[in-house]
C-alpha cells in the first residue's frame, strides 16, 4: 500500500517538478543575458580595472549563471 501512495506520489509531482526545472533554466538564462547587458557598457577601461577584457564576457556570465548551481 505504502507503494502505491508513493508511486502515485511521484506522478503527481512529476509535472510540476517539470515546471520547476523550466523556471530555473530560464532564470539561468536571464541571469546570463542580465549579466552579458551589464558587462557589456562598462567601457574598456571598467573592464580592465576588473582585470576582464571585453573577450572574456560571455564565459564570465555562463560561468555565473551556469556554473554556479
Amino acid at each position: 500500500m505504502a507503494a502505491a501512495q508513493q508511486i502515485t506520489a511521484v506522478k503527481l509531482a512529476s509535472p510540476f517538478a517539470a515546471l520547476d526545472g523550466l523556471m530555473a533554466k530560464f532564470a539561468r538564462y536571464r541571469l546570463y543575458r542580465q549579466t552579458v547587458k551589464e558587462l557589456s557598457e562598462l567601457s574598456g577601461r571598467e573592464l580592465a580595472d576588473l582585470g576582464l577584457h571585453r573577450s572574456e564576457i560571455k564565459r564570465i556570465a555562463y560561468q555565473a549563471a551556469y556554473e554556479n548551481e
